[in-house]
């Protein structure tokens, strides 16, 4: 130790003008690091409530990708970084879950600030059961200081569906009135009591709709509500059903709800015959037909005709009109992701951002920095 402190106050010239030369560097560079912090990624464009790549994406006009990542049980970042590589060139957002099915893992306001580090696009689903309006309106905030620039509003999945049955339910707000608290807070810049903030969460607000679920005809009433309680963005319950969908699609446009709203069809890869007739009477609204059963049943390689019946499913909702993306949920085959996207065709050669992205070799890189929405995105 006495070596050490006489070593400084022998150096303590040199020592000084160091650390001068570093504050200089440091000071010129505060404008950059300020512009390239988490909570403003990009410049809010015209038209535009947040500086997210997602919304750029769908308001440019292109068809968009999101995908759900399970959050891990537990606390190493690492494991949030991997799962979210797996989607890297696919998506162009990720959602992560807040204790999907009442069931604990990595929370999804931790997830989304983790994801925001690196510069991924985080979808930070908010659901009612677990806290109430005050903590909820300091969960926005906090999001989106940290950068989260999407957030999906749900109503929650009840306690006694999950592994904590004995957890006391909150409930609070539903959807519908959690996105009008959410809109609150970024258009009017106040809290729901009326106390005024010092600056608003630039967000994205979107909410989940179930077009297969009873009764069939109440779901695009049901969906317009929540329009005109704020949602920008609604991303479906798995469709399986096609015909229903179009019902669906065409009760929107009857009603004058088509264009108001960015709409993102549910789909995923089955992996059985089993698995599917488990989802079809356990799951609330989901309708899987027989037909699909049927040819799952009778495949070589279920899993295989699972990802093909996926495919066609994307590359069907993608030629309907009224519908600007897919979200794929992937549960426990989060790989099958970008095999799906890829041969589905739906980018059309368009590579969403990710980190490391533009760093690659440009003789390896494909159309995407020609592409308007992706050049919008970034």
């Amino acid at each position: 130790m006495y070596r050490m402190r006489l070593w400084s106050v022998r150096h303590a010239r040199g020592l000084n003008q160091l650390y001068r030369a570093l504050e200089t560097v440091l000071a010129m560079l505060q404008p950059l690091l300020r512009r390239l912090g988490p909570g403003d990624p990009l410049p809010i464009l015209p038209g535009h409530v947040s500086p997210g790549r997602f919304e750029r994406v769908l308001r440019a006009g292109a068809f968009a990708v999101t995908a759900e990542l399970a959050p891990p049980d537990s606390a190493d970042p690492e494991e949030v970084y991997a799962r979210a590589r797996i989607f890297d060139g696919y998506v162009d957002a990720i959602n992560a879950t807040d204790g999907s099915g009442a069931n604990c893992h990595m929370s999804s306001m931790g997830v989304c600030s983790l994801l925001t580090r690196v510069g991924y696009a985080p979808i930070m689903q908010i659901s009612c059961r677990d806290r109430n309006r005050i903590g909820i309106q300091g969960d926005i905030l906090g999001a989106s200081a940290m950068g989260v620039c999407n957030v999906l509003c749900l109503t929650g999945d009840g306690v006694q569906a999950g592994d904590h049955p004995q957890a006391k339910p909150v409930f609070d707000l539903d959807s519908v009135s959690l996105l009008s608290l959410a809109r609150t807070l970024r258009d009017e810049q106040r809290f729901q009591s009326g106390r005024k903030l010092s600056k608003a969460p630039r967000v994205f607000l979107g909410a989940a709709e179930n077009p297969s679920a009873l009764p069939h005809e109440w779901r695009a009433m049901r969906l317009i509500k929540k329009i005109e309680a704020g949602a920008q963005f609604i991303q479906t319950q798995y469709c399986y059903d096609m015909p229903l969908l179009r019902s669906f699609l065409q009760k929107l446009e009857e009603l004058g709800a088509a264009n108001r709203i960015f709409l993102l069809i549910g789909v995923g890869p089955l992996r059985s015959a089993k698995a599917a007739e488990w989802m079809r009477q356990n799951v609330p609204g989901i309708h899987i037909p027989d037909a699909l059963i049927t040819r799952l049943r009778g495949a070589a390689d279920p899993a295989r005709e699972g990802r093909n019946i996926c495919i066609e499913l994307i590359q069907e909702v993608h030629a309907m009109k009224g519908v600007h993306g897919v979200h794929v949920m992937a549960y426990r085959q989060e790989e099958s992701v970008a095999e799906v996207i890829d041969k589905s065709g739906v980018l059309a050669g368009r590579v969403p951002w990710y980190p490391g992205r533009d760093r690659q070799d440009p003789a390896q890189s494909n159309t995407a920095d020609t592409n308007t929405a992706d050049r919008v995105a970034s």
